[in-house]
């Protein structure tokens, strides 16, 4: 499975073997505004697929984050503690939020570029 997939809460995943990195979609970040702090899980921390991991907070509310897979935590964007606006500023790249080392298989429910940019045309 190659690129960029997305879910219907709005993160995104990439995947090389049995790494997963996540993180939430530009559409999330445009919806939240500035995002001033994320509240991250520890490396080790075993998460179920849908299960809540953390929290982003923004200058509008504070949501929760939700794993998209079943996985352990291998890696926490340390940089986020410092720039939380790297979720903003660069949602797909230095603004990634972890990485877990794929425990289960992966859900067959995520969506390609195309078909969640058509599911998000509806919400904005």
């Amino acid at each position: 499975m190659a690129g960029r997939l997305y879910t219907k809460s709005h993160e995104w995943i990439t995947v090389e073997g049995k790494s997963v990195t996540v993180g939430i979609t530009d559409f999330a970040q445009s919806q939240l505004g500035d995002v001033v702090f994320l509240e991250l899980p520890t490396t080790g921390r075993k998460l179920d697929a849908g299960e809540s991991f953390g929290v982003v907070e923004s200058v509008k509310a504070a949501s929760d984050l939700y794993s998209p897979v079943a996985g352990r935590v291998t890696t926490v964007n340390e940089q986020l503690a410092a720039k939380p606006e790297l979720i903003n500023s660069d949602p797909y790249g230095e603004g990634w939020i972890l990485k877990l080392e794929l425990t289960g298989d992966l859900p067959k429910d995520f969506m390609d570029e195309a078909t969640y940019k058509k599911s998000t045309e509806s919400q904005s």
